[in-house]
């Protein structure tokens, strides 16, 4: 579990956003959990290796 939190924005289009947002209320989970789980997986598939309050990732 991460230490801090820190604010990633981005833009997306608008259709989007709604229909990620209800899909997201029908599987009873929040958008910021699907991102989360999405970074995660993506470092992962990278095989970027990072911990709580790392300031730099280290690709291994």
């Amino acid at each position: 579990m991460e230490l801090k939190t820190a604010r990633l924005t981005l833009l997306i289009d608008p259709a989007k956003k709604r229909a990620f947002e209800q899909l997201c209320a029908q599987q009873d989970i929040t958008p910021s959990q699907v991102v989360r789980r999405l970074i995660r997986d993506y470092l992962a598939t990278h095989n970027v290796a990072y911990g709580p309050g790392d300031g730099d990732a280290q690709s291994t």
